[in-house]
Parts: C-alpha cells; structure tokens; sequence
C-alpha cells in the first residue's frame, strides 16, 4: 500500500511547496471598488503576474483566517496593468474580507491599511480557448458571468487596437439570473461593449440576452408597462430584459441557420443541470457532415 501512497502524497507536499512560496510574494491591492449589493472589487498588482481571459486565482486573507484560500475567477483582462476579482458578500470569510478592507466604514480607506493578501495562481479554464473560433456562445449564470467579464474586456482591448487580427467575429452571450441583484457591476461593462461597437459601426459584433428567471407578477407588469422605452429599466440597456428561460433549442437551431459550415465554441459557467442541457444541444444541433455546423461545449462549474 505504501508505493501507491507515496507518489500521490510526494505531488501533494510540492504542490503544498508552490503554494507556501507563491503566498510569499508580495500583492498589492492598488483599489476596493464597492459595487451595490455587497459586492467589491480588489484591483491588485503583483510582480511577474501573467495571466489569460477567464482564469481564475486562489486568495488568502491571513487577517480574516490564516489557513483558508478561496478561489475566486479574474474579473480583469490581460491587457490591464493591475488583475481583479469580484467578491460578493454571502458568508463568515466574505464578510471578514468585507470588514478588513474598510468597506464597512464611510470615510476613505488609506492604502496602507489595507489587509495583506496572498494569492496562488492563476489557474486555467476552458474559457480561454475563446478566441479560437469565429462564432462562439458565452452562457453565464448569475456570478458564472465573472470569467466572461474578464473575456469581453479583453476583446473590446483588442477590438480598438487591432479588430483586423481578430479571428472572433461574432459574440452571443446570454446571462441567466434570478434577481437584479447582480446586474449593477457587469452593466457598465456591456454598456461600455455596447457603445463601442456603435461607434465604429459594428453593433452586430456583440449579441446579447439577458433573462431575469425568478420574476413574479409584479415585476413582469413594470417590465410590460416599460418595454417602449429606449433603454432597459433594469440594465440600462438597449436590449430590453427578458423574462423566464431561454428556448435552448430555438437558439442553437437560429444560431445554426446563421453560422452554417461552421465550427462554433459554446462556453458555460454554470450549475452542472444547465451543462447537461447545453451538451446535449450541442450534440443533437451538430451535422454529421464534417463540413456542416459543429458546436464544441467548454463548461466550468462553480
């Protein structure tokens, strides 16, 4: 027994090793951003940190609990001179990260009495093979929306510098979400996308849904009574919120009608019932035909 036991535990012990060193070196938080609903944003710094869209960290807070590391998804795009994450306040640790950066308090925070933070990584994802296709679908689910954050910064980066050397040419991206709790942070970002894409002419680049799934009969008569006006009355949108689920099968079969004869990468992060829908619609709306339209799945979980 002990020659199976000694291999398995020599790699746990050194990768133990890399992370005791890699909590060694210095971070740090150059910004807290407090964003409605308890939800902060830590913009640090950390040198020869190199990161890819969509990656995801490993954080430690000694000042909150000494021996717990909490992975957490980059909000931020390789192209920013600082990484990112987004905490939302639902728990013991959260909170004491909450309380330790200062966010509980109303006058302004000097940077030197921030928290020490430690962090391991980055860590890679399916999300980063983003960029490897023309057409790709990017379906997030409630906070699962963080890895796309950091993706579709990236690519409005490198859509302002060099769109001609960009093989993504068309983005749909869906966020599922029961409340509107979590749309004040990620709307500014769409808004940004979506004002961009105005401006130099493209506004097909990027096609978006956002469903609003734990509606009730109130909110569905105020979404009714502002469906004319020019911009969403949740998201501050043009495109207009929408209500229950989406028809995944109608959407793979229009994207299919639109895409045909290609290869399209379909992204999740999401709970594993939403993977299981989004396979098996990739897989019955794929052709046999080599040459037909393929749907390749990439999930993560949280």
């Amino acid at each position: 027994t002990w020659k199976w036991v000694v291999g398995p535990m020599f790699l746990y012990l050194c990768e133990r090793l890399v992370r005791f060193w890699r909590s060694q070196q210095k971070v740090v938080i150059t910004k807290v951003v407090i964003h409605p609903f308890k939800t902060i944003e830590l913009q640090m710094m950390k040198k020869g940190f190199k990161m890819e869209v969509g990656q995801y960290i490993f954080v430690k807070c000694p000042a909150v609990s000494k021996l717990e590391w909490h992975p957490f998804t980059l909000t931020s795009a390789p192209e920013e001179d600082y990484f990112s994450i987004h905490v939302r306040i639902v728990g013991d640790w959260t909170e004491g990260l909450f309380n330790a950066c200062g966010c509980d308090k109303q006058e302004f925070q000097e940077a030197w009495k921030l928290p020490r933070i430690a962090v391991d990584g980055p860590f890679g994802t399916a999300s980063e093979d983003v960029f490897s296709y023309e057409t790709v679908m990017l379906v997030g689910a409630g906070i699962g929306v963080t890895p796309f954050a950091s993706v579709l910064k990236s690519i409005w980066y490198k859509y302002c510098h060099d769109a001609t050397n960009l093989k993504l040419k068309k983005i749909y991206f869906y966020w599922l979400c029961r409340d509107t709790h979590a749309f004040e942070w990620f709307a500014d970002l769409l808004q940004s996308l979506e004002a961009q894409m105005q401006e130099r002419n493209n506004a097909e680049f990027l096609s978006y849904n956002i469903y609003l799934t734990g509606w009730d009969e109130s909110q569905a008569t105020h979404f009714a009574v502002h469906h004319e006006e020019e911009k969403d009355v949740i998201t501050g949108l043009k495109q207009k919120t929408l209500y229950g689920r989406p028809n995944w099968e109608n959407e793979f079969k229009t994207i299919a009608g639109r895409h045909p004869g290609s290869r399209i990468g379909v992204f999740l992060c999401g709970p594993e019932g939403l993977a299981d829908t989004l396979n098996k619609q990739s897989i019955s709306n794929s052709e046999a035909d080599p040459r037909g339209v393929h749907f390749i799945f990439n999930k993560e979980n949280f």
